[in-house]
Parts: C-alpha cells; sequence; structure tokens
C-alpha cells in the first residue's frame, strides 16, 4: 500500500508524537522506500503555520523542510494543473480548505490511500484514508 501524508501526519510522523493511530503508524513506519509521499501543498501550509506563529521549529522551515525528506526518503508530488482540477471537481460534500482539497485530489490521482487525522477527509467517502 501506497501512502500520502497529509500536513498534519507529516508534523505528527516528523515530531514522532501519538497523534495518529498506532496502526497507521505501523503502516508509516514499516512501509518500504517510496511508499510514503508528501505534497507540495504541504509546504505551503507549514510556512503558514510557521509565519503565523502555530508552529514553532527549530530551524528555518525550508531548511526543516529539507532536513525531513532528506532523512525519511519521502518523495514530494508536485501540485499538477491534473491535480488543481480535479481538486475543484471532488463530489460533495467536501469543505473548502483549498489544502486538503489539493491533498484528496492528489491521493485519487495517484491512487495512494491519505494519512490524516482530519475527521472531514476521514468521513469522506471517494478517498482511501488511514487515521
Amino acid at each position: 500500500m501506497r501512502f500520502l501524508l497529509d500536513t498534519c501526519a507529516v508534523l505528527y510522523c516528523s515530531f514522532n508524537t501519538d497523534d495518529l493511530s498506532g496502526v497507521a503508524r505501523t503502516e508509516l513506519t514499516t512501509a518500504s522506500q517510496g511508499e510514503v509521499v508528501v505534497s507540495a501543498v504541504s509546504i505551503a501550509e507549514i510556512a503558514c503555520l510557521v509565519e503565523r506563529g502555530r508552529l514553532t521549529l527549530q530551524r528555518h522551515w525550508r531548511l526543516w523542510w529539507d532536513e525531513i525528506l532528506h532523512q525519511t526518503g519521502w518523495a514530494c508530488l508536485p501540485i499538477t494543473p491534473v491535480v488543481m482540477a480535479e481538486a475543484h471537481s471532488l463530489p460533495p460534500p467536501i469543505h473548502r480548505d483549498s489544502g486538503d482539497r489539493i491533498l484528496i485530489a492528489t491521493a485519487r490521482i495517484e491512487r495512494l490511500t491519505l494519512a490524516t487525522t482530519d475527521r472531514k477527509i476521514l468521513g469522506y467517502p471517494p478517498v482511501q484514508s488511514l487515521a
């Protein structure tokens, strides 16, 4: 199984918290190289969290991001025109958060399981998710 990490899951995995379920943590930590990926939208979301003072990192977010990708081996998927078209064509009901729409669209197009704790995503049938 291949996984796409929601931005919250990127942070939980990076800081080794217990916010994801034991099943999710096991799936993600035992996944083979290349089976866990992130989206470029998470870069923007993390930068905004830092800018708004809602997240504190020990180094600039750009350095932190590069280091996390290097340490974990996660690939970063781009936001393509196909992803953007899918993100704004998702069947209702879906909430309005653009970042979440992009993550859901990416997971659907790439046939990935979206690892998240976001209840709105977990309860959205058009995407396979893991809490």
